[in-house]
């Protein structure tokens, strides 16, 4: 019998060990790293040094464990349900940095940069958002100008998770988008930036997040940043379609994020109503409570099949599945914080308070509905994508 989601012995091995390690080392450290607002290095480093996930989609020869979309949902749901913000921080490093370069990248750019960040000695991240252009990606005012065999940046970027380590070092290594000055609105270029170019410095490590505390967010400044040549990735002016295929696994994995968060909400609720006795019942004799755990179940479910099936069909090397990249994340995003809250009810003052996790979950889902695209942006998405479709399959 097939199973979707996991689909070969390695699928299913990635996931146990995953699984087996978030719940061993990453679950109990979440509460204490979210109260502090700190990243936990010494544990990130581990993901790459131990469990060789940190490139899960990179070829092997830099690095890599060379697997596919569905490993990669893989991870990000087992992170996500011992700890979100911790996830986060893999997601921006995995993802926006090490599966963008590996796919966008030339070979040298590859070689210097991928083995480092596979193993963990290197922590990267990507800046696309600004302070005035988050949605409206294209109105980005980040600008680059030819000097020579050299490019020079100026510009800010917002709301860049790893984009500092600590509250006061920058992470090592970022793809940054920006905009040339003399062409058209659309020539946009990828670049990759190294802590230490003069000009490149830590604006501000953002403190008093709503959610995803363990993940650090922060503010990055380029100010006549001189980038070589050899740092460009692809052909100048062009990075507007790498932009928008890696888009589309990042969406994937914040949808797979949101499996995680159900998944350990729906856990926490049905023990909970399992052992809470109320008028000489258990909760779950309840049928305000079953409707709240059996929604969710449901709920979790449909999701879950709708995520793995897009990852199945989701070649990494490719663009064009947008309507399905943003379904799984508008309709996951908003079912993790929904069921979040369910269990919070479930539980009532319990759910309230940090050592039943539900609140911490129920913060860390709220942000699933703004980063990586807004729901807005996605429902314009789709429906732009669907208006050339008489049928829908």
């Amino acid at each position: 019998m097939s199973d979707l989601f996991n689909p070969t012995e390695e699928h299913l091995a990635l996931r146990q060990m995953v699984r087996a390690f978030s719940e061993r080392e990453v679950d109990p450290q979440a509460e204490e790293f979210d109260r502090t607002e700190q990243f936990n290095q010494a544990l990130f480093r581990r993901l790459g040094s131990e469990l060789g996930v940190l490139g899960v989609t990179v070829p092997e020869r830099f690095g890599g464990a060379g697997m596919d979309a569905v490993a990669a949902t893989i991870v990000h749901e087992e992170l996500a349900a011992s700890d979100p913000g911790f996830c986060l921080a893999y997601l921006a490093h995995s993802m926006l940095f090490v599966n963008n370069l590996a796919i966008n990248g030339n070979d040298e750019q590859r070689e210097r940069f991928l083995p480092g960040a596979c193993s963990g000695e290197l922590i990267g991240g990507m800046c696309m958002s600004e302070p005035g252009a988050g949605t409206d990606v294209l109105g980005m005012s980040t600008l680059a100008k030819k000097d020579g065999d050299h490019y020079i940046l100026d510009g800010q970027k917002m709301w860049i998770t790893n984009g500092a380590i600590s509250d006061t070092e920058l992470g090592d290594v970022f793809l940054v988008y920006a905009k040339h000055e003399d062409r058209s609105e659309r020539a946009i270029s990828l670049f990759l930036v190294e802590k230490g170019m003069e000009g490149f410095s830590l604006g501000q490590k953002i403190k008093g997040k709503l959610g995803m505390r363990a993940s650090t967010t922060a503010e990055l400044v380029f100010e006549g940043v001189r980038v070589p040549e050899a740092n460009l990735i692809g052909t100048p002016g062009k990075a507007v379609r790498s932009m928008m295929r890696n888009l589309e696994i990042e969406r994937l994995t914040l949808a797979a994020m949101s499996l995680g968060i159900a998944r350990r909400s729906i856990e926490i609720m049905n023990n909970y109503a399992k052992e809470r006795i109320a008028f000489g019942k258990s909760l779950n004799h309840f049928g305000q409570i079953q409707r709240h755990i059996a929604e969710s179940y449901a709920e979790y479910m449909a999701g879950r099949a709708y995520v793995y099936n897009t990852a199945a069909n989701l070649a990494l090397d490719s663009a064009g599945n947008r309507v399905d990249s943003d379904g799984v994340k508008l309709y996951c995003a908003m079912m993790a914080k929904n069921v979040a809250d369910r269990a919070i009810q479930v539980l009532g003052g319990y759910g309230y308070v940090a050592e039943y996790h539900v609140e911490r979950l129920w913060r860390d889902a709220k942000l699933l509905e703004i980063g990586g695209g807004t729901n807005e942006a996605h429902q314009k998405n789709m429906t732009r994508d669907l208006v050339g479709r008489e049928k829908i399959l």
